[in-house]
């Protein structure tokens, strides 16, 4: 184990304000790897401080210079990738080669992407007889997630930075080492002292404090819609800005003609990615009724290539799910599918054999589910996915639209233009046809619960920004 001490405050590692540590634990053999100090809300404040002390400055540094910074930290981290996926395997759980691909990869090109953008954004625009400015918010409370926990602090401090705000980041408990990697590269790439600063803690704590700091002009967080609810609450009561981007039940709607097996073999896989700890997740596979049977046992089939393993094993597809509560909270819910009269038809409730130790969950197909069940309406955040059966493409749509959430979807279909005409109509902020790729410069982000706001391009990058007009 290794103890890390002090918090990235003002540009450099400073002490605690507190005494207290938050243990890191590897998830694959339940071992703690880490420990990092548990901020208080005096080291919040201390980071405010720095970051409204340098805001001043950074917002006027001119874009080309905030663009080298951020060229100079895209740098840094490529520089960390091995250690990067090394690290986020062992505080997550998520297989190593998939820690490289995504864990590792995305943030980097991520961070790429807004060097790019903040040397090419027209801050500045004339609007008839205006002159329309784009200025920075201020002072950006960042709290991110252990889910994806460098790729969603990435997403949200190097827009903050392209548009010339200051940071004060608070990344999840269970996954702050990542964390620690990224306040390295901010120091290496030379950032000035005060622009980006973290602290480390507990929700409840460190991320309450500074989402109701008085100085922090805009709160970005990504988490349960239950938090988001919360911070929006009181965001509101201090006319605060806020994005977030919260929770979903995504639908994989298979159209009548499509690839019946290419479909759910992607589906299945998308579901199964980082141990089913996806907000965006496709977790409801939906089918005509002529071929649901036939996509039951493809989903059946498909679900047996995941066999839960050592994350550190190269040939790995499925590792653990973060902790022992969310790993009971999943076992929870396929139980609770089996009581509702949902048919099992791979995985379980129970421990995978041989792996009793660690905090694995079986990955699990539930058949015969209807749309009110629990399972079909509540995000599980595991590796669990649900077959539901609609009679026509209007009840799919009125299945896939008839939950609280509204973050991700796909369409598949042997018609581009029917699946596109589908798509249009899904309430939900982002559709994937026929297995489109994941695009990094496209916006992210939800309707209804599943969040306010977008991330990632130009979309996450003006959520930073305020808009001024000069009439001339």
């Amino acid at each position: 184990m290794k103890a890390h001490d002090g918090m990235y405050l003002d540009g450099d590692w400073r002490p605690s304000a507190g005494t207290g540590t938050i243990e890191v634990v590897n998830p694959a053999d339940e071992q703690v790897i880490g420990a990092v100090p548990a901020g208080t809300p005096a080291d919040v404040d201390a980071a405010v401080r720095a970051a409204r002390a340098a805001f001043p400055g950074w917002a006027a540094t001119p874009p080309a210079e905030r663009a080298a910074r951020l060229t100079a930290l895209r740098d840094a981290l490529a520089a960390r990738r091995d250690e990067i996926a090394d690290t986020v395997t062992a505080e997550l759980g998520a297989p190593l080669g998939f820690s490289r691909a995504v864990h590792a990869d995305l943030p980097i090109a991520v961070a790429g992407s807004y060097a790019e953008l903040a040397a090419s954004y027209a801050f500045e625009e004339k609007v008839g007889n205006s002159t329309v400015l784009h200025e920075p918010v201020g002072v950006v409370g960042a709290i991110t997630p252990w889910n994806y926990p460098l790729h969603q602090i990435v997403a949200k401090v190097a827009p903050a930075l392209a548009a010339g705000c200051t940071v004060v980041l608070k990344p999840a408990e269970d996954t702050p080492l990542v964390a620690r990697l990224f306040a390295a590269a901010v120091h290496e790439a030379g950032l000035p002292a005060g622009v980006f600063n973290l602290v480390t803690g507990a929700g409840p704590v460190a991320g309450q404090a500074l989402a109701a700091h008085e100085d922090v002009d805009l709160v970005s967080f990504t988490g349960s819609t239950a938090v988001g609810r919360r911070i929006g609450a009181a965001a509101g009561g201090a006319v605060k800005r806020v994005a977030l981007e919260l929770g979903g039940k995504s639908a994989n709607v298979i159209l009548p003609g499509a690839d019946l097996t290419r479909a759910v073999k992607v589906g299945v896989a998308n579901v199964f990615a980082n141990s089913g700890q996806t907000c965006s997740a496709w977790t409801r596979i939906l089918v005509d009724a002529e071929r649901y049977d036939e996509a039951v046992e493809l989903a059946a089939a498909a679900a047996a290539k995941y066999v839960p393993g050592d994350p550190r094993d190269e040939t790995s597809r499925l590792g653990p799910v973060v902790n022992a509560r969310q790993r009971d909270r999943v076992r929870g819910y396929i139980e609770r599918g089996v009581a509702e009269g949902a048919r099992i038809v791979a995985g379980g409730p129970d421990a995978p054999e041989g792996r009793e130790t660690g905090y694995y969950v079986r990955p699990t197909v539930f058949a015969d589910v209807t749309p009110e069940m629990t399972i079909a309406q509540e995000e599980i955040f595991g590796p669990v996915v649900a077959v539901l059966k609609y009679r026509d493409e209007d009840d799919a749509l009125r299945i896939a639209n008839g939950t609280v959430y509204g973050l991700a979807g796909a369409v598949w279909s042997d018609d581009e233009e029917a699946a596109v005409a589908f798509a249009r109509r899904l309430d939900t902020g982002q559709v994937d046809i026929n297995g489109g790729r994941f695009n990094p410069l496209a916006p992210f982000g939800g309707y209804k619960q599943s969040g306010v706001g977008r991330e990632l391009g130009v979309h996450g990058l003006a959520e930073y920004l305020h808009t001024k007009s000069l009439q001339f």
